[in-house]
């Protein structure tokens, strides 16, 4: 959940900001880190430690996506106290969810576990962008959030390769979770010495009938983004039998391969325009679940896993193209609002995805993401197009 806070700005000092953004980016590279050691890990520990099948993988991601929707509701709860203190216990929350897989004897104890640590994430989520944006200097912000995102990536980085040295070292997968939750402990511990004077504010949600194509996109890129991180990983273990090194050495590439795309991807769109690069992103998207579904070479999945993974910056064009359909006082408000469609289908698709494993086959499953992709081609031929950012109410 990427739900933006806009709140009013508050006079720091140069060294209260300085301060708060270098304990802000302490607190974000620490739980990049311990993030990472769970998604690097995850396929694996549920199919070789807990013997999951393709129904617990389904209904355990859409339990744990079910706490987008909730972030919400506990946002607007919190609204008034001050973020470094709702980050810190949001962090406590993650620390607590992901040691307890550490322990975790049954699917119900990771259930349990997955609810803790993903309700803390998701309302830490929007957290950092909006301290980013009290504590930069006037003219600055877009700078400070790039550092502030480049902490995140180096602490995602930093897990995922700590995980495979631990891997490598021979160490099992549960105390890997218990280094997960020391990392994000010392989150917490570092929002804690970040400036106090700023606190959340109710988060507000834009619905007009005019962006229906709008909710419909993003209600299918959370379908399809649901298929992919639910079952792609888990048809490598599952079906292909591929190791924890081997699963965390492609998370490393995906990450390598993002930092040389992500700023072409974002130039690409600015030329040509949304409309093709969605065209194009979705037509390839048919293309990679079709591949799940009918490859059986192990290693040709394993290119696709890293690909296709790495296509998911193609779609920022939704984001831009928000710039361009609603004026500035709704941008965040519709964001939020296409954030909530992308999670009822983050937690509806994955359960009717593990059904479809179990029942059907693995195959169709990952067919269901392809008519995602085909639904999605389908809004994008509908889908107004706009040269330039509405600056007025509409």
């Amino acid at each position: 959940m990427t739900t933006a806070l806009v709140k009013n700005s508050v006079p720091f000092t140069s060294d209260e900001r300085r301060r708060g953004l270098f304990y802000l980016s302490l607190a974000v590279g620490a739980v990049s880190f311990a993030l990472a050691v769970q998604m690097g890990l995850n396929a694996n520990f549920l199919k070789e430690e807990l013997k999951f099948d393709g129904f617990q993988m389904g209904l355990l991601e859409a339990l744990r996506e079910s706490c987008g929707i909730w972030a919400l509701i506990v946002l607007a709860l919190l609204a008034g106290v001050c973020e470094p203190l709702v980050g810190a216990l949001m962090l406590v929350l993650v620390a607590v969810g992901l040691g307890g897989y550490a322990v975790a004897p049954s699917f119900w104890w990771v259930a349990a576990m997955s609810l803790v640590w993903s309700q803390g994430l998701h309302v830490w989520m929007p957290l950092p962008q909006s301290m980013v944006m009290a504590f930069a200097e006037p003219g600055k912000t877009g700078h400070r959030m790039g550092q502030v995102g480049a902490a995140g990536a180096i602490g995602f980085g930093s897990g995922l390769g700590t995980s495979l040295l631990l891997s490598w070292a021979g160490v099992p997968m549960r105390p890997m979770y218990v280094v997960a939750l020391g990392v994000a402990l010392l989150g917490a511990l570092a929002c804690l010495r970040i400036p106090r004077a700023i606190g959340t504010e109710r988060p507000r949600l834009v619905f007009r009938q005019r962006y229906w194509r709008y909710y419909l996109l993003c209600f299918l890129e959370g379908w399809r983004k649901q298929i992919f991180v639910c079952f792609a990983g888990f048809l490598l273990v599952e079906r292909h039998q591929v190791g924890l090194s081997t699963m965390l050495l492609l998370m490393i590439m995906v990450q390598l391969v993002g930092v040389f795309t992500s700023s072409r991807v974002g130039r690409l769109i600015d030329r040509v325009g949304e409309r093709p690069v969605l065209f194009f992103y979705y037509g390839c998207l048919i293309l990679f679940f079709v591949g799940y579904a009918l490859i059986q070479n192990k290693h040709a999945l394993q290119v696709l896993f890293v690909v296709d993974n790495a296509f998911f910056v193609f779609g920022m064009a939704l984001n831009t193209y928000v710039n361009k359909l609603v004026p500035p006082a709704e941008r965040t408000g519709t964001l939020s609002m296409g954030v909530a469609m992308n999670h009822v289908a983050a937690v509806s698709m994955p359960l009717l995805g593990g059904v479809l494993w179990v029942t059907l086959g693995y195959q169709w499953a990952f067919l269901t993401g392809a008519l995602a992709g085909c639904l999605s081609i389908g809004a994008v031929v509908i889908l107004p197009h706009l040269e330039h950012p509405v600056q007025e109410p509409t």
